[in-house]
């Protein structure tokens, strides 16, 4: 399928942007960043940003407008439904300062699915800003669209995660990377601060890896660092070991994570 409206390059910034008032207001639990991560990580690709926001459509126009605006592949996720309260499809029309108009092969997919149930409701899901072009629904064949290297799809995990797949596959698969691991310790009763001139030489030393630190105190205010790398195997294998060397001579009360 022919796309112009679509565009890649070797390397990409990925965003989430997960629209719905019942995720905001915690009625539902969002499920997409995980689902998303599922598909991006074993590709090589991660995720620069995740926004949630409402279904207000000022604001909604407003953080598309921003979105589009950016060199940003964008998967979006929920408002592209028929009733009042989905304002998903108008509001990327508006950020574009394009036309709203039925799209010819999504009227296909919805009367096939629908037959003549499909009006006079239904048939709204078919219409999206000028020059979109389809994601197939493989759920129930209500399809998504794509425009400007965004894509917008249903708030219904079980429908979306397909989709995105089909997406990557489609219009990314040129950006695809080496899959990166993660490996660290979890270090017990120590100060992060007594950490941080290890980690500022180690990055130094390792500046492909990503250094993670992560304290916690539990409800004994005992503390706990989760400190590791994530990266190339190859390179997280080397990082790794210098994260041993360095607990075993501080003699830090550690083990594998």
């Amino acid at each position: 399928m022919n796309s112009p409206t679509i565009k890649t390059t070797r390397s990409i910034k990925i965003g989430l942007l997960i629209i719905g008032d019942e995720v905001l207001s915690g009625k539902r639990q969002d499920k997409h960043l995980a689902q998303a991560n599922s598909l991006l990580q074993p590709r090589g690709l991660a995720l620069s940003w995740v926004k949630i926001v409402g279904d207000e459509p000022e604001f909604l126009v407003k953080t598309l407008k921003e979105s589009f605006a950016s060199d940003t592949v964008v998967f979006s996720f929920g408002g592209i439904g028929a009733t009042p309260d989905d304002r998903t499809r108008q509001s990327a029309a508006l950020a574009l300062d394009l036309p709203i108009e039925r799209h010819p092969e999504a009227v296909a997919e919805i009367e096939a699915q629908f037959g003549e149930e499909a009006y006079p409701q239904r048939i709204h899901m078919a219409e999206y800003p000028r020059g979109a072009d389809i994601i197939p629904n493989f759920y129930n064949r209500v399809p998504g669209f794509s425009i400007q290297n965004h894509h917008f799809m249903p708030g219904f995990p079980m429908m979306a995660k397909p989709m995105m797949e089909w997406v990557l596959n489609q219009y990314y698969s040129d950006c695809y990377q080496s899959p990166t691991i993660e490996k660290g310790i979890k270090i017990f009763n120590g100060q992060e601060s007594e950490w941080v001139e290890f980690m500022e030489k180690f990055e130094k030393q390792f500046p492909q890896l990503r250094l993670f630190s992560l304290p916690s105190i539990a409800e004994d205010d005992s503390r706990k660092i989760d400190l590791g790398v994530e990266g190339l195997e190859s390179d997280v294998l080397q990082g790794y070991q210098v994260i041993i060397e360095e607990a075993k001579r501080r003699d830090s009360n550690w083990q594998p994570l």
